[in-house]
């Protein structure tokens, strides 16, 4: 083994600069979450976009487009279910008004009066629940007749829930007129 008359530099170590702290180097590494994303026009044009959306979605809920439906209110046999309904009339949309004419009632220091209205609130909710056991009833008979490969599970709760929202609040609106 030759050995050469090279000597070996031995290295000096050094970078030229300090070694940076280690909470200066984990902050380069890190993106601040409070950092904002965009710029303040971007946002509010976002906010708005978003608002009109949801605005629109809305709109095609409440006229009842099949797309924009939840899936509790979709396909035609409850299309079917709210249009049957909607084109009667049920005691059941008639309860809220009734409640408030008997809670006035009940104001009135009478005992006379106090009965009055009470019987009223119970009489009007037993034929509630009458009308809509006989609705039920005959939703599930006219969807088996129309729809007979569907199940008419849940049609005639769903048909009786709806019987007693008082028409202009419902969702979706009522698209058929009253007979």
């Amino acid at each position: 083994m030759g050995m050469t008359n090279e000597k070996i530099q031995p290295d000096s170590g050094k970078k030229g600069r300090p070694t940076p702290k280690r909470k200066d180097v984990e902050a380069t590494r890190k993106i601040s979450s409070l950092a904002p994303a965009s710029t303040k026009a971007e946002k509010a044009r976002a906010k708005e976009a978003g608002r009109a959306a949801r605005i629109a979605q809305r709109a095609a809920y409440l006229r009842g487009d099949e797309n924009a439906l939840p899936a509790r209110d979709r396909g035609p046999e409850k299309r079917f279910v709210r249009d049957f309904v909607d084109s009667r009339r049920s005691i059941g949309e008639f309860f809220l008004p009734i409640i408030g004419v008997v809670l006035v009632i009940s104001l009135i220091p009478n005992k006379f009066a106090a009965t009055a209205g009470i019987l009223i609130m119970y009489g009007v909710l037993l034929f509630s629940v009458v009308d809509g056991y006989v609705l039920s009833k005959r939703i599930k008979r006219e969807v088996a007749v129309r729809f007979p490969d569907k199940s008419p599970k849940g049609l005639g709760m769903y048909a009786w829930l709806r019987s007693t929202q008082m028409r202009r609040m419902r969702a979706p609106k009522p698209q058929i007129k009253l007979k």
